[in-house]
């Protein structure tokens, strides 16, 4: 359910302080609820009582829990527009974030490919990368390929150079025009005449984590998640334990009610996506990073990540560990290899890479039955420690 349109929002046509603005315009709201205030005369006097007429818009949106995926899909075009715009939750399960697969479509249709989208800007430099790639290996193959024959004819030793007038650099190639031309081939769709088209089905939907999906339901009561067999609204305590049970490994035979526990992954993950959406940033995924969360202060389309989050959970009885039945991921110590080609991964994207250490409590001293509602979160911690990769040429001051 895309609530792009070409002629909405453009982003070709925009450019530099103009697109900043529509940007602001749209995004404004952090969260789905909207605070409206009475009048600045009235808010004045009530504020000397003591008094608040603040009014909270509460939009309800309305979702389907998929336990195959994980997940929770938002398909109404009105929800899924408005939980992106105010907050960026979830993303299109067709598009590589915002739900943009029909701006795309009609964009081919209507607007010849003017009008491209973030992910076909992605194919377009992805082939432009590709194609100076082989045209510079070309010419590195050209010269020592000159230089050998100078060698055989006159016995002269030159040494192929890897840089000079010849060979392509990032600053000097361009776009051949063969590559042009592929990226600017109209589709077939668009060489039939308009009427003749069929109309045009958005079949993407919003697709919303666990985490994310009870943030919106638990923390702003803004969500419904219907049940998939039966589509009825299901309640807080039926999420909070149907989520646990998605991250539990299937029992044989199969258990309608298997034990819940401590360590759920979903308990590990909402801790940290509730701990820092509560403190104002974007908490989104950061898979494309090798982590498991990216921050960013406003938004991915104001800005890049700041932050790249490593989860590492730490069980404050090492007993619980060893008699637990999952396997959580960073449990055990790293290997510097490994954490040094993360940290080298994120420093080259400008990121700052930061292990967030979730204490698991122990279950000697709390009761299972605790894990029931939400009420255990409060024996959780959370501890951050920021690595930084020390870059001598760049750090002397």
């Amino acid at each position: 359910m895309s609530m792009i349109t070409p002629s909405s929002r453009g982003k070709g046509s925009l450019k530099g302080g103009a697109r900043k603005n529509e940007n602001n315009r749209i995004y404004a709201f952090p969260l789905p609820l909207l605070f409206v205030e009475p009048p600045s005369r009235l808010r004045s006097v009530l504020g000397l009582l003591g008094l608040s007429l603040t009014e909270v818009v509460n939009p309800h949106c309305e979702g389907v829990f998929d336990p195959i995926t994980r997940s929770v899909w938002v398909t109404g075009a009105r929800d899924t527009m408005l939980l992106w715009q105010r907050g960026f939750f979830g993303k299109g399960d067709l598009s590589r974030s915002e739900p943009s697969w029909l701006a795309r479509q009609i964009n081919i249709r209507k607007a010849g490919g003017k009008q491209i989208t973030s992910e076909e800007v992605t194919a377009k430099r992805r082939a432009e990368r590709r194609q100076f790639k082989l045209d510079r290996a070309a010419a590195i193959a050209a010269v020592a390929a000159e230089a050998e024959a100078i060698f055989e004819a006159e016995g002269r030793v030159i040494k192929p150079a890897l840089s000079g007038p010849g060979i392509p650099s990032a600053a000097t190639w361009r776009p051949s025009s063969s590559l042009t031309k592929i990226s600017a081939t109209p589709s077939p769709e668009e060489d039939v005449e308009p009427a003749e088209l069929e109309p045009l089905v958005d079949v993407e939907h919003l697709q919303l984590t666990l985490q994310e999906a009870f943030f919106l339901a638990w923390g702003l009561d803004c969500l419904t998640v219907l049940d998939p067999h039966t589509n009825e609204a299901m309640t807080l305590k039926q999420l909070w334990t149907v989520f646990q049970v998605a991250h539990l490994p299937p029992s044989i035979p199969p258990n309608p009610a298997p034990p819940l526990q401590f360590d759920n992954p979903f308990l590990i993950n909402y801790v940290i996506y509730h701990h820092y959406r509560s403190l104002g940033w974007v908490v989104k995924g950061g898979i494309k990073f090798c982590v498991d969360y990216l921050l960013y202060k406003r938004g991915p389309v104001f800005t890049h990540a700041e932050f790249a989050m490593v989860v590492c959970p730490v069980y404050e009885d090492i007993e619980d560990q060893k008699a637990s039945s999952l396997e959580l991921q960073n449990t055990t110590p790293f290997a510097w290899s490994w954490l040094s080609t993360i940290n080298r991964v994120n420093s080259q994207v400008q990121k700052t890479l930061i292990l967030v250490y979730v204490t698991i409590p122990a279950r000697s001293r709390l009761s299972p039955s605790i894990l029931d509602s939400p009420a255990c979160l409060e024996h959780y911690s959370v501890r951050e420690v920021t690595l930084r990769r020390f870059i001598p040429a760049r750090m002397r001051d």
